[in-house]
């Protein structure tokens, strides 16, 4: 049969659900189920239907299509029947005559890969960019061509529910409380700070991303906003496979990454390597009208700054997935990453008197350089026992993170070349991270199911921060601004969760207890802050199938926030000496009660998604600025520093949309609106030894929306087009302005599909910029805007071998979790 058909028959057999039900309504209804699976490697086919076709009347066709776990369930009259188990590129499985009386469990089937149909493989239909299911979006990065060339931050940009602010901040429904895994896991291939380890890692190493915003007590508790599970590729095509992709673009970047896999009965090989040489022009403006205890105008100081940032840098992956009977299989891969940066920062200080009369200009240049080295070992044992769904995986990491950077400050009047003077920054990070992970499943009753684990993540980071001033040719440490920080983090977790479905309700509950013990050492100042506590993180999802388009579903957990990274570091930058963020040692985690009320419609050329949700946040994190106590050639030092506030409301309600009118057009879109309410006071005792009190009180309203369009133009060119808005929003001390940014791209493919090129603009009209207003009663009142990274074009050349263009992509070894077993 060729592929046509068998596509035909699959769209003919979802329309004959609807008329079968009707057809001869007396006659007995029995129940069909089992999996089906690729022989050989064990792993499920999703998509793959079975077909019974009645022996005494050929034209009447019924049966079902298979979940992402390969199962099939769906209800046939009593009969005799031909049966047909079928998989585009895989050998039909045939049973002729087959009598069934009363209800029919197959069991696992097992299909196997047809050679030859692989290499003359042409599909007609192409799998949807953004897969919207209830519990979770799933986003497949290979079919996007807006981040060819780009990074997994470009990549996090394009995906629903998600933002990444101008500086690489990753925030999910507007909520910055997110956890990010790679491979369903805490990885140390993301580094220490891990929004600049995805500015740094490439976009062509990512197969897909998943959104999680209520997960279950079988993922960590961390994140108050939900999870983001960055899925990389780990090639399944049989035999030797792979793709290569170079790039180009301007400002200067250019870059080139393979992925190649082997796979055999026995096992399978794969990889990934790139390079990328990457620039990144950014600048940022800083304007502050200075006011005394009597809310006057002192002075004025404008500043502007340019960046040119430089990444060079390679990353590899290297891995073996050995199947060593047919229920055990085993993984080791090993990974790092390494990258050079330059960053020269170039600020200007105008300033003014209190009239705006011109006074002078500063200078200060900082030219800071770094490099940055991570290595991951990663092992994965997988045995499947008889009964099916019945498992047990086991999961160890190891992972080694190394961070340098260093740069030298000239500072001066440009009027008075005697007010030179020099500093240099030394910023050296080290983190070791061990994990340990075991997860169980087994199935009880017809449709139970119950799952137990263990986590165990273990890690260690030392920050060694240190500023030095040239002082008579001499180099004296800056004791105020240096700082040896050590952040030691030890959490031990436990899980099991129960589901269950009954007719067409389905519920899973899940208890999550995490032991935390972590230190955190100023060790220059001496102070050493030990945080010991246990917590039980309940979850609970409930779900409601009206139809087999139609569901509800009603989810609840809890999550903890733990304060990390720059969030504690006394000091860990120095580019402005008056304007300094400083972190806060003795900050304590936020605990979220999350609630979400969801629901999916299907029809034939439109998907929507709906939700509602809650948070409510205890000692949520808020950033103050308030005087340090120092000045700067009369200038007083501003400081920023994250507090824990008491209480914290979000709520909200989005929708999601893919809609695709003809065949040559398809549309993604995503609205969120939400509400977000503080409510806390804050005071402090300043250099004066006067007390200061702040009202934190604030209720802001704000949304969000992205759409993306992708048509097919003539000779086959694809054209994409992508637009986010993000709407101003209130803070306690002023206002978040709003954000506007397109990206194009257009692609073609060449060389009869086995190659494409691809042209992409990122920022097209140069405006993705955060502008903020800040006011501070009797100190400052400020407008300042950042732009990380300017207008950039990029085009791509992809070259696939033994691969076609819409070759299917099995799932990888991470297991999606729950979300599957209630659909």
């Amino acid at each position: 049969m060729n592929y046509l058909t068998k596509l035909t028959t699959t769209l003919l057999l979802v329309l004959s659900f609807a008329t079968f039900a009707q057809y001869k309504p007396n006659s007995k209804k029995i129940s069909i189920t089992g999996t089906i699976l690729e022989k050989g490697t064990d792993l499920p086919l999703e998509y793959a239907t079975v077909v019974f076709q009645d022996v005494n009347e050929p034209e009447q066709l019924t049966g079902g299509v298979t979940d992402f776990d390969g199962n099939f369930n769906f209800e046939v009259k009593a009969g005799i029947y031909n049966v047909r188990f079928e998989f585009i590129s895989f050998k039909t499985l045939e049973l002729k005559n087959q009598t069934f009386s009363a209800d029919k469990n197959f069991g696992k089937v097992y299909l196997e890969a047809d050679i030859a149909q692989l290499e003359g493989i042409e599909l007609i239909a192409e799998k949807s960019t953004v897969e919207i299911k209830l519990d979770k979006r799933v986003y497949n990065v290979g079919k996007d061509m807006m981040v060819k060339g780009g990074t997994i931050s470009d990549v996090l940009d394009n995906v629903p529910s998600v933002t990444v602010d101008p500086e690489g901040t990753v925030a999910l429904r507007g909520n910055e409380n997110v956890k990010i895994l790679i491979d369903g896991k805490p990885s140390g291939l993301a580094g220490i700070n891990i929004a600049d380890a995805l500015k740094l890692l490439p976009a062509d190493s990512v197969e897909k991303v998943e959104v999680i915003t209520n997960p279950s007590a079988r993922y960590d508790a961390e994140g108050g906003g939900g999870i983001i599970n960055i899925v990389l590729r780990k090639g399944k095509g049989l035999g030797l496979n792979g793709s290569f992709i170079v790039s180009a673009g301007d400002p200067e970047s250019y870059g080139v990454s393979s992925s190649v896999n082997y796979r055999s009965e026995k096992f399978n090989l794969f990889s990934n390597v790139g390079y990328n040489y990457r620039t990144s022009l950014g600048n940022s403006t800083n304007d502050t009208r200075y006011l005394n205890d009597n809310n006057e105008t002192t002075g004025y100081i404008d500043e502007r700054r340019n960046n040119e940032r430089l990444n060079d840098g390679y990353n590899a992956n290297f891995g073996a997935e050995l199947y060593l009977t047919k229920t055990l299989s085993w993984t080791n891969a090993l990974t790092f990453r390494n990258s050079i940066t330059e960053n020269p920062d170039n600020v200007f200080f105008y300033n003014y008197d209190a009239s705006r009369n011109y006074l002078f200009t500063r200078n200060r240049f900082n030219d800071q350089r770094g490099d940055d080295f991570s290595i991951e070992y990663s092992t994965n044992f997988t045995k499947n026992f008889k009964k099916e769904d019945h498992k047990l995986t086991v999961d160890m990491a190891f992972s080694d993170n190394r961070e340098n950077d260093y740069a030298t400050i000239n500072d001066q009047k440009l009027e008075d070349i005697t007010s030179l003077f020099s500093e240099r920054t030394t910023n050296n990070e080290t983190q070791n991270r061990s994990l340990f992970q075991v997860d169980y499943v087994l199935p009880l009753g017809k449709n139970g199911r119950f799952e137990a684990g263990y986590r165990g993540s273990f890690q260690k980071n030392l920050t060694n921060f240190v500023i030095d001033s040239l002082n008579n040719g001499f180099w004296i440490r800056n004791d105020y601004y240096s700082n040896l920080l050590e952040y030691n983090e030890n959490v031990n977790a436990f899980y099991m969760q129960y589901g269950n479905k009954i007719n067409k309700f389905s519920y899973f509950l899940g208890l999550r207890f995490e032991d935390s013990d972590i230190d955190v050492n100023s060790i220059t100042s001496n102070d050493y802050n030990t945080k010991k506590y246990n917590n039980f993180f309940p979850t609970a999802t409930f779900n409601y199938e009206f139809s087999e388009s139609s569901s509800l579903s009603l989810s609840y957990s809890k999550r903890i926030n733990r304060p990390r990274g720059f969030f504690l570091n006394p000091f860990s930058t120095y580019s402005s000496n008056i304007n300094i963020f400083r972190g806060n040692p003795d900050l304590n985690p936020s605990y979220t009660n999350a609630i979400d009320l969801g629901y999916l419609k299907k029809w034939n050329k439109l998907t929507f998604n709906t939700s509602a949700y809650i948070n409510l946040t205890d000692d949520s994190f808020q950033f103050i600025r308030r005087e340090s106590g120092n000045f700067v050639e009369g200038i007083p030092v501003i400081e920023s520093t994250p507090i824990n506030l008491a209480k914290e409301y979000r709520a909200g309600f989005e929708f999601n949309i893919n809609y695709s009118p003809f065949k040559w057009w398809r549309l993604n879109s995503n609205f969120n609106l939400f509400r977000n309410e503080t409510q806390g006071d804050y005071s402090y005792v300043n250099f004066e030894g006067e007390t200061k009190f702040q009202n934190f009180d604030n209720v802001a309203t704000t949304w969000f929306t992205r759409l993306s369009s992708k048509i097919t133009l003539p000779y086959n060119i694809d054209w994409q087009t992508n637009a986010t808005y993000n709407a101003p929003q209130s803070t306690a001390q002023g206002k978040r302005l709003s954000i506007t940014s397109i990206n194009l791209a257009f692609s073609k493919d060449v060389l009869k599909d086995k190659g494409t090129i691809a042209f992409n603009v990122s920022d097209l009209l140069n405006s993705r910029k955060r502008r903020n207003e800040t006011y501070i009663l009797g100190v400052s009142d400020s407008y300042s805007e950042f732009q990380w990274r300017q207008r950039q074009l990029t085009l791509s050349f992809t070259y696939r071998f033994n691969k076609k263009k819409n070759d299917r992509e099995q799932r990888n070894n991470y297991e999606g979790g729950d979300g599957d077993f209630m659909g």
